[in-house]
């Protein structure tokens, strides 16, 4: 299964890489691109299965109905374990994740292709598009700090500390909380992958100038050196994630 996916992830981003190369032939050779704002940019917020994130996109016109599209986006990627736990013997303790090791965030660079599938009219209403997109995806593994409870040789007297997360020194009993988030920033740790991306986008309003769109697809992140999230959980080589964002944007012409 691991092998079809790859492959398939591979061709999906020469395809991408073919359809750059065809742009310039494009706008010559295609008269429906005359009339539009054939530039865009646009912000993104997105929600989806694992988290959440942010993302920013441009692109232009290929054709009346084709964009060549390159987007970012930042991601946090949570496990599907993760349980929020506090420790039920002290009072004041802070919620934390217990098994956690790592907190894991994304990087995205790539392009993509949107077609219309239905086209809106010039009075407004909704233009329906599907899209593909592909490349480089980042991994960025952040080390997990906690606060430990420390006792001394008097049982009575305990003392606090920061220590990284060890799942055979550390357990419900002795952790307290989370540490702040920037300790063992760092640690941080990068692992290069790739990913894929597919869905619909719905974009709505009168204004050509204006965009307001809501999207969902999937995404499909693949890693050659697995990444480990939560202790006594195998590592994983791929992770997969529904999501749902809104973007806001504009189009314009370069003059």
């Amino acid at each position: 299964m691991r092998p079809i996916l790859i492959n398939l992830l591979l061709i999906f981003i020469s395809g991408l890489c073919s359809a750059q190369q065809d742009t310039a032939a494009s706008f010559k050779n295609n008269s429906d691109v005359q009339g539009l704002l054939k530039y865009e940019k646009s912000g993104a917020l997105i929600i989806h299965s694992s988290g959440w994130g942010i993302g920013y996109r441009s692109g232009k016109h290929l054709t009346g109905y084709k964009k060549l599209m390159t987007e970012f986006e930042f991601v946090g990627m949570k496990h599907p374990k993760e349980i929020k736990s506090i420790n039920p013997y002290y009072q004041g303790t802070r919620s934390y994740v217990y098994g956690k090791k790592n907190v894991l965030f994304l990087l995205r660079p790539g392009i993509g292709i949107q077609k219309v599938i239905n086209e809106k009219p010039y009075w407004g209403g909704l233009q329906v598009r599907y899209f593909y997109y592909g490349g480089p995806s980042i991994g960025l593994l952040k080390p997990v700090y906690l606060n430990i409870i420390k006792h001394s040789s008097n049982p009575d007297v305990a003392t606090r500390v920061i220590e990284k997360y060890d799942p055979s020194k550390h357990n419900v009993e002795n952790i307290f909380g989370k540490a702040p988030f920037v300790k063992g920033i760092n640690e941080l740790k990068i692992n290069p992958g790739i990913y894929g991306k597919f869905g619909f986008n719905f974009e709505y309003g009168t204004m050509q100038e204006s965009m307001k769109i809501l999207e969902f697809g999937v995404v499909v992140d693949y890693f050659p050196k697995a990444m480990s999230i939560m202790a006594y959980i195998p590592d994983e080589h791929f992770f997969i994630s529904f999501y749902l964002s809104l973007q806001i944007g504009n189009r314009y012409n370069k003059f």
